[in-house]
């Protein structure tokens, strides 16, 4: 990720995502927006990746959220909220957004999410993932995985720990935790064992 844009209309939240994305991608440029229409202005330099709050003043939350599509309809589009709206969150999805991440989520989750985004997949909360289903009309082709994820997921499903993984990948453990948690994360999954399974009935191992 090259770019980054912060959007949260609490200063606090805001330091807090920067740091989080900042150790992962220390050369990224971030930008923070704590309006829709700031957000919608800075937008339009282009940014890799918005996180993006609901809940900001300027517009609501559907105005706002296709302000910054319309202006960077190039970046991917994670949201963070707390939101428990399903109709909100499902019009969302169809319109294009990359993922939805609860704000009770811890630091690792919400990393697994914007790895898995920027890595071109999609990242919806199991809960979200099921009712964005049933309103397909039982279409669940809302997972996919990138190669590295699927070998990783088939090496979860094998049984092995993360320092077999890394010695299999010739990667460090670090890199391979971040990897597992992206994997889980991309199956909406909440352990290793729900990851192996899913990824086997979606046909992605």
């Amino acid at each position: 990720m090259r770019s980054c844009l912060i959007c949260d209309d609490h200063a606090m939240v805001r330091d807090a995502l920067a740091a989080l994305v900042g150790s992962r991608w220390p050369d990224a440029e971030i930008r923070h927006a704590a309006s829709f229409p700031e957000a919608w202005s800075l937008a339009a330099a282009g940014p890799d990746i918005c996180l993006v709050d609901l809940v900001m003043p300027g517009a609501d939350e559907r105005a706002g959220v296709a302000g910054i599509r319309a202006a960077a309809p190039g970046a991917r589009v994670i949201i963070i909220t707390g939101t428990q709206d399903d109709a909100l969150l499902l019009d969302l999805i169809e319109s294009g957004v990359d993922g939805f991440v609860p704000k009770a989520c811890d630091s690792a989750l919400l990393l697994a999410a914007i790895e898995l985004v920027a890595a071109g997949g999609r990242y919806l909360p199991p809960r979200i993932a099921h009712i964005a289903t049933e309103r397909r009309g039982g279409d669940n082709r809302t997972v996919s995985a990138t190669p590295r994820q699927r070998e990783v997921l088939l090496l979860i499903s094998q049984g092995l720990s993360n320092k077999a993984i890394a010695k299999r990948l010739g990667l460090s453990p670090a890199t391979v935790k971040t990897h597992v948690a992206v994997a889980i994360a991309t199956v909406g999954a909440a352990n290793r064992t729900e990851a192996a399974m899913k990824a086997t009935l979606a046909g992605l191992i």
